[in-house]
């Protein structure tokens, strides 16, 4: 229930119920108190975007509003909230726990994002990070994407209309190989075929299923083996596209042999970013990010205890 519609209830006023809020999110067990084992982070937008301008200049400034989430992987519950995505946010809430705390947490989950990793190497240098599969995936898919939308430019002068092959089966081209049926295979011989003349849109395709693969392995010699897979068909794609998708992989290397070792996502804090957009759809929005971040840690905290 919405602080307006239990104000209403009781007959009491909304800033009443609201601070009834803030002072049960203070009396939450301390966070220094606990003992996490494993660690995810990830950010999710606090409002929608804003532009200011300054007086004196005249210039006009986006301001995005974000806000970085905490959470124990063992338990799913939210442990913390800072503003921005920055590594000074995260930085500042993890100097802020005690040195046995920190020596604690063996394993931290992010998305590729090296201000995240920033934080981690200064605060938490003995922790493993592992970086999640599921972002490096939408890596690959937006690879594809870009290498699409450049070879339709170049052969056709144009973008992607409808009666391109290409463009119709755009959705097709990002599932993976082993999801696919046996019409969804013939639709996509058709694509390479037709609609891909000079094969880079099909060897683009085989290193976007080469790093699915790579993520699915088991050990980390499995790993090696399949990375070596992976350089192979870049080269032989030989694209900027691919390249630079297997640099990120090549900087990512380490935090991804400690995902295949550990198998640590940001799963769970994907999921309460799910239940933190829901918190803020039945609010209509916050302007007060004290008020917000109560909310969130309360609904986290009845989640956890239920």
């Amino acid at each position: 229930m919405v602080a307006a519609e239990t104000a209403a209830s009781f007959g009491v006023s909304w800033w009443l119920v609201q601070k009834a809020v803030n002072k049960a999110a203070q009396r939450l067990p301390d966070v220094d108190a606990l003992i996490p084992r494993m660690l995810g982070i990830d950010e999710h937008r606090y409002r929608s975007v804003r532009f200011f301008q300054d007086l004196t200049t005249k210039r006009w400034t986006r301001y995005e509003p974000w806000m970085s989430t905490i959470v124990d992987l063992d338990t799913g519950q939210i442990l913390g909230i800072v503003d921005g995505r920055d590594s000074t946010g995260v930085g500042n809430w993890l100097k802020a726990r005690p040195l046995a705390w920190r020596l604690g947490v063996q394993v931290v989950a992010i998305d590729p994002s090296a201000a995240f990793r920033k934080a981690l190497r200064m605060w938490l240098p003995r922790t493993a990070v592992s970086v999640d599969a599921f972002h490096l995936s939408m890596l690959g898919n937006a690879m594809l994407t870009e290498v699409r939308q450049r070879l339709t430019q170049e052969t056709k002068g144009r973008r992607g209309r409808s009666t391109d092959p290409v463009w119709a089966n755009r959705r097709l081209l990002l599932k993976g190989a082993e999801k696919l049926s046996d019409r969804g295979r013939n639709r996509l011989e058709v694509v390479f075929a037709v609609d891909d003349p000079t094969g880079r849109l099909e060897a683009a395709w085989k290193v976007k299923e080469q790093l699915r693969a790579l993520l699915r392995t088991g050990s980390l010699h499995e790993a090696a083996a399949a990375k070596a897979e992976l350089e192979r068909l870049v080269n032989l794609a030989g694209q900027p596209e691919t390249n630079r998708l297997y640099r990120t992989v090549c900087r990512w290397w380490t935090e991804i042999e400690v995902l295949i070792t550990t198998g640590a996502t940001t799963a769970k804090v994907e999921a309460n970013n799910t239940a933190i957009k829901h918190i803020k759809r039945t609010g209509r929005g916050y302007r007060n990010p004290h008020n917000y971040q109560s909310r969130i840690l309360l609904t986290s905290a009845t989640r956890t205890a239920a």
